[in-house]
């Protein structure tokens, strides 16, 4: 094989190589970030603050949680028995509860 053979058959191999490589997603992706050239600091400030909000949200929606669980477990374990329900009123004869 000849050098120039090799240097075609490598063009013919290298093209579809570069044009799938090129149309790819990450590259896409890439060329936004390099295009972009980076958030400037006011959108980063204010992504920033979102984020911190939403983590104290979160941390009172946990902490909030936790009590309603403490909470639940206590009445389930607790040692003090529950009061008595008040008695119930006698039925009529005939099932029904409406009155005529």
């Amino acid at each position: 094989m000849t050098i120039a053979f090799m240097l075609v058959l490598g063009m013919i191999i290298l093209i579809p190589v570069l044009a799938i490589l090129i149309d790819s997603p990450l590259s896409e992706a890439l060329a936004r970030r390099i295009g972009s050239g980076g958030d400037a600091p006011q959108v980063q400030s204010a992504r920033l603050d979102a984020i911190e909000q939403e983590i104290e949200f979160l941390t009172q929606t946990v902490e909030e949680v936790r009590e309603e669980t403490a909470f639940v477990r206590a009445l389930v374990e607790g040692d003090e028995p529950l009061p008595a329900l008040p008695p119930s009123e006698p039925r009529r004869a005939g099932g029904g509860d409406r009155e005529s």
